[in-house]
């Protein structure tokens, strides 16, 4: 079951929110109701049922229990019905879950997780046939490219809610929130980010940064692979295996999106977070704001960077942006907005713009700190969603999607054969892998060189699409929506192939291990 390691080792968190008094009430109430339901088995025996009563019983518990297989199942009679009773299926954090749908009914939603659709051309023969073409590409790709990936020090950076308020039309400020980071823009590798979710979902943006699956193929099913797929994987290839050390950093707490087994079945050596054996460090807040701001998150990044000599990946997830946007900063005041939406909605904006403009000076601060560094350093900074503070925006259309991201090197890497990439205005989460490995000029597997096709030959994977792989959609360069049958017979062939292996490694047998589709030479 998908979660099972999840729901266990969260087990003393979801201790912790119950009183004490309230459990050994509980376990005493047991106890009784054991005592009194043995004494009137003994004392008044029932008769003994027939077997057409067996059979019926017997056939309304798999009916019941059995049903619990559809419960994610998108119009269904089950899902419908649960849901007018309430049942939110919450996979990002169980606890919630357990809080909001009672743990038995948190328990039958996590039964129901289908990876993905049954690929009728999966085989170990296709499989082998795209290790070995990809071989061939990656083979090409790297007579041109003279650098190791393992020998750079790659900082994938989420930012969390972080999105300018100036790109919606429904939203006027008096001065932009994030001046400097729009100067960086201007001048490296950067453009746009089709992010999954909106106002939430920060952990399918990391799973697809970090693996290059992109979560639209999944079956509905999946909320959450972090949760409903990383758990079930025998073998899980991930950006930062390619290097002899990787850390994970979130000035926060590591039980949310079960990121403590997350990251440890990732490989990280270290998961430094609030309460971890690995301590964060320089902490500082802004104002009121409860969460550890950004500059905190960076300069713990840099003691990361300078107590390593040699490459590294470090994930850093920061927190200072998370909702609620409340009155936390003097200069709130200073980012008037104007727009149709009442005075709340405002006050909101305002006070998230804010925030943003502290994070804009701590990514200036820390730009300027690793261009000091003399070896390689490469900064793929990127927001993971819009804050779910506009009530008039449309959730499904682009502007609600973009959020902002750029890829920055570091002097020292420049001058050692890094490059800017031309502006590229839409990218998907899947794509900063292979923007990566162009920018800092280093050699690729035959994965990564089918990343690297993906990004050049075919429009913007729309993310959030989710259809189960089935008739996806895609954005071009001008923000318009493509079909897949619009595509080229290159170009389907492309997504066909990513399909196929991302079903081999979350649903099929991976058999892609057992080539060498992951291996750089």
């Amino acid at each position: 079951m998908p979660t099972e390691v999840t729901m266990v080792s969260a087990y003393g968190d979801i201790l912790e929110m119950i009183p004490q008094i309230i459990l050994w009430i509980a376990i005493v109430g047991i106890i009784i109701l054991t005592g009194i339901i043995i004494f009137c088995e003994i004392k008044f025996p029932q008769e003994r049922l027939n077997w057409k009563s067996r059979l019926l019983g017997i056939l309304l518990a798999i009916v019941i229990f059995g049903s619990s297989t559809r419960i994610n199942h998108r119009n269904s009679i089950v899902s419908a019905w649960l849901s007018s009773y309430g049942n939110n299926s919450i996979f990002w954090n169980q606890e919630w879950g357990v809080q909001n749908n009672g743990a038995l009914q948190q328990f039958l939603n996590n039964i129901d997780t289908n990876i993905m659709k049954d690929n009728a051309n999966y085989s170990r023969k296709k499989v082998d046939k795209i290790a070995e073409k990809y071989r061939r590409q990656a083979e090409n790709i790297n007579k041109g490219r003279t650098n190791n990936l393992s020998t750079q020090t790659i900082v994938f950076n989420l930012s969390e809610s972080l999105a300018n308020p100036n790109r919606l039309k429904e939203v006027e400020l008096s001065q932009n929130p994030l001046l400097y980071i729009d100067s960086v823009k201007k001048n490296t590798t950067s453009g746009l980010m089709i992010s999954s979710g909106l106002g939430g979902g920060t952990a399918n943006m990391e799973y697809m940064t970090l693996t290059g699956l992109p979560v639209s193929n999944f079956s509905p099913t999946i909320a959450t692979p972090y949760t409903q797929v990383v758990p079930n994987s025998n073998q899980i290839l991930t950006i930062n295996n390619y290097f002899k050390k990787s850390t994970a950093i979130h000035p926060y707490r590591g039980s949310f999106y079960s990121r403590e087994v997350v990251y440890k079945k990732f490989g990280f050596q270290k998961f430094m977070y609030l309460g971890s054996k690995y301590k964060i460090k320089h902490k500082m807040k802004i104002g009121t704001n409860p969460y550890l701001s950004d500059e905190t998150a960076y300069q713990n990044t840099l003691d990361v960077i300078n107590n390593y000599k040699n490459g590294q990946f470090i994930n850093l997830v920061t927190m200072q942006n998370h909702l609620p946007y409340a009155d936390y900063y003097d200069n709130s005041g200073d980012y008037q907005v104007s727009g149709n939406m009442d005075e709340g909605e405002k006050n909101a904006i305002s006070n998230y713009s804010a925030g943003l403009s502290y994070t804009d000076k701590a990514v200036q601060k820390f730009i300027k700190q690793i261009d000091k560094i003399n070896k390689p350093i490469t900064l793929v900074f990127y927001g993971d969603h819009l804050p779910g503070i506009y009530s008039n925006i449309n959730g499904n259309s682009l502007e609600a999607r973009e959020t902002d991201y750029f890829i920055y090197s570091n002097k020292y890497a420049r001058q050692h054969g890094a490059k800017n990439l031309k502006h590229v205005k839409y990218v998907s989460p899947i794509d900063f892998i292979a923007l990566t490995a162009e920018q800092t000029n280093s050699k690729v597997s035959p994965y990564y060189a089918l990343l690297t096709e993906i990004q050049k030959e075919l429009p913007t994977i729309k993310v959030y699409a989710y259809n189960d792989g089935k008739n996806p959609v895609f954005v071009d360069k001008k923000g318009k929506t493509i079909k897949y049958k619009q595509l080229t017979r290159k170009q389907k062939r492309l997504y066909n192939d990513l399909k196929l292996v991302q079903y081999d490694l979350t649903a099929g047998n991976q058999y892609l291990y057992k080539t060498k589709f992951f291996k750089i030479e």
